[in-house]
């Protein structure tokens, strides 16, 4: 039996700004990302979309980024390893509040933007972000991409990781995301997006941008919630799983 995750970046409007549809992709996915107040989120934020998790029974992540609100958390920064390890505990910190009132835990962290990608080849700031993780909650599952310099950091301080697919990215031949700035960085027909997720479920396999194939592992498949047809790409993302036989879980119940 194939099992999956379905995960979707959420809670990254703040102020007077919106961001995405949470409420109804919240309900379409498996587990949910939530900004944590450093590149998207606000408290008020982050308290409503803590309560749409619980009343959907969708299992929260936390999602921390770089401390850059204007670039989206997408703009690379030079931190130091312990710079960023404080910054992921002091982002699951103040998720941790909202969770706790309301009496959830956090399944998992996955970080974002610039901090992830680097994370994904730099081991001593992937290090760092474990080790943060591991201080606060040694349960928390750590999300990263397949074959990421974040899984094996994870694995080397006891973390249970999960590696995380796009269902609407592009990938290098070195098993990366293509850049957002270059021709191939996005999949935009949806029916392939959906064959390429569930060729990488059970087979194990993507084709690059390149046009070889590689190995890949798909614990858990992230559908962005911040473009004008992500309701409808998600839905059918999510029958199309479930017609090929494919469970939909909560990652925590994957990995």
């Amino acid at each position: 039996m194939y099992k999956i995750d379905l995960n979707s970046d959420l809670g990254e409007s703040f102020g007077n700004y919106t961001i995405g549809m949470d409420e109804e992709i919240i309900k379409h996915v498996s587990s949910a990302n939530v900004a944590c107040g450093f590149h998207g989120g606000d408290p008020v934020v982050m308290e409503k979309t803590v309560a749409y998790c619980k009343e959907y029974n969708t299992a929260v992540g936390a999602h921390p980024g770089f401390l850059d609100l204007i670039g989206f958390g997408r703009r690379n920064m030079n931190v130091t390893p312990l710079e960023a390890k404080t910054y992921v505990k002091y982002q699951l910190g103040a998720l941790m509040a909202f969770t706790t009132a309301q009496g959830l835990k956090i399944q998992h962290v996955k970080p974002h933007g610039a901090l992830y990608n680097m994370a994904g080849v730099d081991y001593k700031l992937a290090r760092a972000i474990a080790d943060a993780i591991y201080e606060v909650d040694k349960n928390i599952i750590l999300m990263a991409p397949s074959g990421s310099q974040m899984l094996k950091a994870g694995q080397d301080v006891g973390l249970r990781v999960a590696s995380e697919v796009f269902a609407d990215r592009g990938y290098t031949a070195q098993g990366t995301l293509v850049p957002r700035s270059e021709p191939g960085a996005f999949i935009h027909d949806e029916e392939e997006a959906i064959a390429r997720v569930i060729r990488m479920i059970k087979e194990g396999k993507v084709k690059t941008n390149t046009g070889e194939d590689i190995d890949i592992k798909a614990d858990s498949v992230c559908v962005h919630g911040d473009n004008p047809k992500a309701v409808e790409f998600v839905t059918k993302i999510k029958a199309a799983l479930i017609a090929e036989g494919i469970e939909i879980l909560p990652v925590g119940e994957i990995v």
